[in-house]
């Protein structure tokens, strides 16, 4: 299964920001895989130095791994938003995301990119509601926190995921193609339901597969009041204007 060192259909997207212990372990992890990733990470001018070490890590992995290096700290959204349209640009027929922490086990990447690739789905999630709650180490309020999320989410949007906030997922190239990128207002965890929504009202096809959800060991979380608010603001927001849109169905 093994790629040729340089070539490799998939890219791995990875935002951070102060995340200089994880991003030093969870690199090599990635490149040791049985499947030949590229790796882009994509810094928010971390005050840790996160950046320099995935500097000093180029010099191990050349052609594999990339870093775009961002001025301050502008949001989730906006990396992901990058971090895309460099993997369009360069031709890349899968795009994979996921968070830095050890959150998501690298070796599911083989597991989402297999789904995508050996499949009949133009995009997978790694979902930690699939099958019961998939959650480690999580105190109950933020268990019922997230679930109860993404039940409204799903009440809101009507789409079928049971894990509609999920930053573990696997695009094939012409979902991201089709969608008007510039057009995602959200920046932060909110994104993640958008791009969703946006790939499921042009008719692409998604699934999911369990994954077990670990809480961080290293580092501090991202997550806010603030992210939060916008994310209870900004579904109600897209699925009204959705009404005023139309998506033509993606024909393969």
């Amino acid at each position: 299964m093994k790629d040729s060192q340089q070539n490799t259909d998939a890219l791995v997207i990875i935002p951070t920001y102060n995340e200089k212990e994880n991003i030093s372990l969870l690199i090599p992890a990635i490149f040791a895989l049985e499947k030949n990733f590229h790796l882009l990470i994509v810094d928010d001018a971390s005050p840790d130095g996160t950046a320099g070490v995935v500097e000093e890590l180029k010099k191990t992995y050349p052609g594999r791994l990339y870093l775009r290096r961002r001025v301050e700290k502008l949001g989730l959204g906006t990396a992901y938003k990058e971090g895309f349209h460099f993997a369009l640009q360069r031709r890349y027929q899968y795009i994979l995301t996921m968070d830095a922490d050890f959150s998501h086990a690298p070796e599911d990447l083989i597991r989402l990119y297999n789904e995508c690739d050996q499949g009949t789905q133009d995009y997978v999630i790694g979902s930690r509601y699939l099958v019961g709650i998939n959650v480690a180490h999580w105190s109950l309020h933020r268990v019922l926190l997230s679930y109860g999320a993404n039940a409204l989410v799903r009440c809101i949007t009507g789409m079928p995921f049971q894990d509609t906030t999920a930053g573990f997922q696997c695009y094939q190239r012409k979902v991201l193609a089709t969608i008007d990128l510039e057009a995602i207002r959200s920046v932060g965890y909110a994104f993640q339901v958008e791009l969703k929504f946006l790939a499921w009202k042009y008719g692409f096809q998604g699934s999911e597969i369990p994954i077990v959800f670990s809480s961080r060991v290293r580092g501090e979380s991202k997550m806010s009041q603030s992210i939060l608010l916008e994310a209870l603001m900004r579904v109600p927001q897209m699925k009204v204007a959705s009404f005023f849109k139309t998506y033509h169905p993606h024909s393969s």
